[in-house]
């Protein structure tokens, strides 16, 4: 073999091995890219089972829809609520989803969709079975990585459980109220029935020995007047105003007795109102309860209103007297509220039968109940006092009672001026 020879065959060679590094190199590149797309591909199908599981667990409707309304995807919950599957659903249009009642409510989403707002609407479901399903829906738009509209979101549950959350809040924030109510007052009745009930014990136990003393103490001196009189003790028995004292004596310490047998009354009524028990039911008098009520209120009050009752002398029914009392404490004060800057302030209750229940009408001379306020006056907190004038709780606390009896509580505006409070009482 010549030199020439050599040099080719030497040159090819070399060829060949660097097309074999080359294709070894770009082998493992492809064994690399493989192992990346695998990795990825793997991540992926996690992320996407992640989703699918959220998707699943999800308890609010979930539909997908493209800018033109077609239905990309929904979730179990839209299954389920409908009874249909998924595939009654996909690449159909949102129309086909609500009953036909709601087209122009379905047609607002397009325009939502087109000036990129959120809205909230309630719409019908249509089922399997032809029924209709209320839903509360929020339609939201969509955007890919551009931040273009690519379609819209819609998220939405049943109105039923809405309604039922609703009332659920509505008991909470009730016995939330209660139980503060209770609590705070609990422990104010129980200062006071602590500080009270000592200096009571003591003024009963006195009284009632002094009515003792001061009959002994009569009987002497009438029996000093028929053994030993005389111009010089009948002259004594006038200065002193004896007789005076004699006839004073007895209707004073009656009188003390009277006022301490009803403070007791007091506590002990304010200790069964505030009681965290229910209260049993009794059978009360109910105009009595009634004056009781207005002359706890009134007596506290700086304004002397004129009350004007018509009620009967007496009229016994079975309920709850402590919750009867509070309600109408709470009216009454309501009332002298209202005509704090009456020129002639007026109270009317009055009573009234008709089928089967009491009716107690509480009616005030002042400005009357503003229109804007009349659908929130028996609302936790809702006052139209000035801050620190009003707690917002007396009338809603009275609403909630009334129920409790089995009655209820109303409210509208005279004819004339004022407002009118009615409690409903089952007889």
């Amino acid at each position: 073999m010549d030199l020439t020879a050599l040099v080719i065959e030497q040159g090819s060679d070399q060829v060949w091995m660097d097309v074999i590094q080359k294709m070894e190199s770009v082998y493992a590149e492809l064994v690399d890219h493989q192992s990346e797309l695998e990795a990825k591909n793997s991540e992926l199908e996690e992320a996407q089972q992640f989703i699918s599981s959220v998707l699943s667990a999800m308890t609010d409707v979930l539909l997908v829809c493209d800018t033109r309304g077609r239905i990309e995807q929904v979730n179990a919950a839209l299954e389920t609520l409908t009874a249909k599957p998924a595939r009654d659903f996909l690449k159909r249009p949102l129309t086909d989803v609500f009953s036909a009642d709601c087209a122009d409510k379905v047609a607002q989403f397009a325009q939502a969709l087109q000036r990129e707002l959120v809205i909230d609407l309630e719409v019908e479901v249509r089922c399997a079975d032809n029924s209709t399903t209320p839903l509360a829906l929020n339609c939201s738009p969509r955007y890919d990585h551009d931040g273009r509209i690519v379609g819209m979101v819609l998220i939405g549950r049943p109105v039923g459980e809405l309604r039922r959350a609703y009332e659920q809040l509505k008991q909470t924030q009730q016995q939330l109220v209660h139980s503060e109510k209770m609590a705070s007052l609990g422990r104010l009745v129980a200062g006071v029935a602590h500080e009270l009930n000592n200096p009571i014990s003591f003024v009963f136990g006195n009284m009632h020995a002094l009515k003792r003393y001061g009959k002994r103490i009569t009987d002497y001196l009438q029996a000093i007047d028929q053994i030993a009189p005389g111009p010089q003790l009948e002259a004594l028995k006038q200065t002193h105003k004896i007789n005076r004292i004699l006839d004073d004596m007895t209707p004073l310490i009656d009188g003390t007795l009277e006022g301490a047998e009803r403070v007791s009354d007091i506590v002990q009524d304010l200790l069964r109102y505030s009681g965290g028990q229910r209260e049993p039911l009794e059978v009360a008098d109910l105009p009595s309860v009634i004056r009781k009520a207005v002359e706890w209120v009134v007596r506290a009050s700086r304004i002397q209103p004129e009350i004007e009752y018509q009620l009967p002398e007496t009229f016994e029914i079975e309920t709850r007297k402590g919750q009867v009392h509070q309600i109408l404490v709470n009216l009454v004060q309501n009332a002298l509220d209202a005509i704090a800057d009456a020129q002639h302030p007026r109270i009317s209750i009055r009573h009234d039968i008709k089928d089967g229940q009491f009716h107690i009408q509480v009616k005030d001379n002042g400005t009357g109940i503003d229109a804007k306020n009349m659908p929130h006056i028996f609302e936790p907190f809702f006052t139209s006092k000035p801050v620190g004038q009003g707690t917002g709780l007396g009338l809603y606390i009275s609403y909630g009672l009334a129920q409790d009896l089995g009655g209820e509580l109303t409210a509208h505006n005279n004819l004339g001026q004022g407002a009118c409070f009615t409690l409903t009482l089952p007889v």
